[in-house]
This record gives structure tokens, C-alpha cells and sequence, in this order.
């Protein structure tokens, strides 16, 4: 009874191991979604990489036909810069509104057209002012040569405080304390008050002529003349016209060298290096190639609330009258702390149709490989790259356009 037990509880056991077996594998059989992985997408036959890209092995004639030169990849400090948007604008100080010493008549001056746009010389002629004499007039003569003295006792007083305040910055400067731009503001302040003074010495002898000439019965015409060289940019009078005492009667304006402001977000503005020249030309300005240099200049501090900037001020050469005022241009600002980068000549730098830069790099024994690059910005004839070649690869930079027409297959 034992052995029988024995043997029929061993053939249930194995009843038992059999049918579970059985039930696994029928059901792993019976679950669709686990009976075949899932199909690929897609296919590629040929993936491309950066690092397998065109080989060009050269025979020892070709390479010695095309004169291939290579220089090295190198990793070193350039200076940085950024393109922002600017304005022309006339300087201050550099445009003067003329007006009526006196109350009287304008009459025309032989040969002058006075119109807006028209060239004129520092001291020429524009009208001729014919006072009235009532008497009226001539309290109105007295009580303004009496002004025109005071003005003048002014201005004398403002160009010595002027000279004072910049004799201090200087000193000040000196002693290691100060700053540049504190001497170039109080040097601008010493310049318009000579200006002030200049403009209310002549107002006050004019008006000592006109006021002896009345004294004694007789009247002569007054010239109005322009006190620089310019373009009339308003005229508000007309020969035969009587104007009052202080009436405008044109606007001249010296364009020969104008303002170029330029707004910057706060945010940037500490990065650019507002003590160096900027580079100014066209909208299209580019590092590299941005036109003509403009020089900083002490100008009053501005900003707009608004758009959050503040802005710089750049002089900028204009006897050719390239420039308007209001016109749009585009300025490359150099910015502090050079950074280090990759640098090769711009020579070396080839474009396909797509707009992929490449560079060629030796990579064996008359064996060029085309590597990409990415190029940040140009400056003279080096172009700096954010990704390339590794430091010291070289870099084909003679015979690089005829290994891509091989390349490309638009040549043999």
C-alpha cells in the first residue's frame, strides 16, 4: 500500500506540473499584444554623422596642382562686440534760431536766396532790418542794449565758474581720484559758455550801433546774419515783412559732424565698453564690416522709462552729408572682458546651398575630411566659431573651394 500510494501520489504530482505548464503556455500564446514586438517606424540605410562626413584622398600631383595650404585651429582671446540700432540726430549746440534784434522791417540782401535747405557761411548776410524809430522804438532800443549788457555780464560770470569747474576735475584727476568724463563734461561746459558769451557780446554791439544811430535822427539797416556754417533748416520770415523784438526768423544748423544716440536695455548695458569707438554704417551692420568709426562724447544723460534702455551718444564724422537727421543706422558696440574662442581664417570657411558652413581639416596624408562649423561672427579676415575643430587641427585655408567642387561633384 505504501509503494501504490507512493506511485499514484507521483503521478499526480506530475498530472499537476503538466497542466500548469499547459495553462503558461497557453496563455502567454493567447496574449496578442505580447506575441510579436512592435514594427520600426522607419528605416535608414545610411544614417549621416558629423564625424564620417566626405573623405577626399588626393593623389601626391593633385595636391602639388592645387598648392593646398593649412593652418592650425587656434583657441585665443578676441574681443567681443554686439550690432544694436541707432539714430542721427543733430548735436547739441549745433543748431541756432536766429531772431529779431529789434522791432522792424526785413528787406532782401542782393544774391541771397533765403530758403530752407540752402547752404550758408558763418557771417553772411541773410536780411537787412530796417528799425523803426517811433518812440516806442527807441525805449524799446534802450531798455534792450541794457539787457544785452546784463547778458554779457552773465556769460562773462558762467565761463569763469566753467573754467573753475574744469580746472577742479583736472586736479582732481591728477591726484588719482577722478574721472576722464568729469574733464570732458566741464571742458563741453567751458565750450557753449564761450559760445553764450560770444553770441551776447555781438548782440550788445550791434545794439550800441543801432542805439547811437537813433539818437542822432538817423536809422540804418541792420544785417542779420548767420552765426555758422550750415544748412537753413526753418525759415519763419519773409523780406517785407515788419517782425517784432525777438521774433524767430530762421533756424540754421551745422551739420558737419552729427550725434548718433544709441539705445541700450539696461540689462546689456553694463557689458558694453561705452570708452571705445563704435562702428557705424548701414542696418545691415555686421561686425567686421559695420562702415565708419564713431567716437564717444560727454553728452547728458538720457533714458526711456518705457522701453526700459538708456542711451549712449557717439560723434560721428558727416562733411560729406552722408548722414540725416532721424536716420536709422546700425552700430557694432565692443563689449568688455574678451572671451576666448575657436579662431581660423575666413578663408578657410566654405557654404553650401542650405547655408551649412564647412571647413576642410587634414586629417591623414593627402586625406581631407569636411568638418561643420559654426561661425559666430567675423572680424577682419579670422572668423570666430562657437563649434569646429579642436585646437590645433589643421584647417585647409588655399584650395578649399576646389576640394568641395570635388566634393559636391561640380568638378574632377
Amino acid at each position: 500500500m505504501k509503494f501504490a500510494g507512493g506511485v499514484v501520489t507521483g503521478v499526480l504530482g506530475t498530472v499537476l506540473v503538466g497542466g500548469a505548464g499547459w495553462w503558461l503556455v497557453g496563455a502567454k500564446s493567447n496574449d496578442p499584444a505580447k506575441s510579436a514586438p512592435p514594427p520600426v517606424p522607419a528605416t535608414i540605410n545610411k544614417p549621416f554623422k558629423e564625424d564620417q562626413a566626405a573623405t577626399i584622398v588626393l593623389t601626391a600631383e593633385a595636391e602639388a596642382r592645387l598648392a593646398i595650404k593649412t593652418e592650425p585651429v587656434e583657441r585665443k582671446s578676441v574681443p567681443r562686440a554686439r550690432t544694436f540700432g541707432g539714430e542721427v540726430m543733430v548735436p547739441t549746440g549745433r543748431s541756432v534760431v536766429v531772431s529779431a534784434p529789434l522791432a522792424g522791417t526785413l528787406r532782401p540782401v542782393a544774391g541771397v536766396n533765403v530758403a530752407a535747405g540752402t547752404t550758408v557761411k558763418p557771417g553772411q548776410a541773410l536780411f537787412q532790418l530796417l528799425p523803426l524809430l517811433d518812440p516806442v522804438g527807441r525805449a524799446n532800443l534802450t531798455a534792450s542794449r541794457v539787457e544785452a549788457e546784463g547778458l554779457v555780464l552773465n556769460a562773462v560770470e558762467q565761463l569763469k565758474a566753467a573754467n573753475i569747474t574744469l580746472e577742479r576735475a583736472k586736479k582732481v584727476l591728477d591726484g588719482g581720484a577722478g574721472r576722464q568724463r568729469d574733464v570732458d563734461d566741464a571742458q563741453a561746459g567751458v565750450e557753449l559758455a564761450k559760445k553764450v558769451l560770444e553770441a551776447a557780446t555781438a548782440r550788445r554791439d550791434l545794439l550800441k550801433k543801432v542805439t547811437g544811430d537813433a539818437e542822432s535822427g538817423t536809422a540804418a539797416a541792420i544785417p542779420v546774419e548767420s552765426p555758422q556754417a550750415g544748412l537753413l533748416r526753418v525759415v519763419s520770415a519773409l523780406p517785407g515783412q515788419t517782425v517784432p523784438a525777438g521774433a524767430a526768423l530762421f533756424e540754421v544748423m551745422d551739420l558737419s559732424t552729427v550725434w548718433v544716440r544709441i539705445p541700450i536695455y539696461v540689462g546689456d548695458a553694463g557689458e558694453v565698453d561705452a570708452a571705445r569707438p563704435a562702428q557705424v554704417g548701414p542696418l545691415t551692420a555686421r561686425i567686421g564690416n559695420a562702415g565708419r568709426a564713431a567716437m564717444p562724447v560727454p553728452a547728458p544723460p538720457a533714458a526711456t522709462p518705457l522701453s526700459g534702455t538708456v542711451d549712449l551718444i557717439y560723434e560721428l564724422d558727416n562733411r560729406e552729408t552722408k548722414y540725416r537727421p532721424g536716420e536709422r543706422l546700425g552700430a557694432v558696440l565692443p563689449l568688455k572682458d574678451p572671451a576666448e574662442s575657436l579662431v581660423i581664417p575666413w578663408s578657410a570657411v566654405l557654404f553650401d546651398i542650405h547655408g551649412g558652413a564647412w571647413v576642410y581639416e587634414r586629417t591623414g596624408e593627402r586625406t581631407y575630411s569636411r568638418r561643420r562649423v559654426a561661425v559666430r561672427h567675423v572680424i577682419d579676415s579670422a572668423a570666430v566659431l562657437d563649434s569646429g575643430p579642436p585646437p590645433g587641427a589643421l584647417i585647409v585655408t588655399v584650395g578649399a573651394a576646389e576640394l568641395f567642387g570635388t566634393d559636391t561633384g561640380f568638378s574632377k
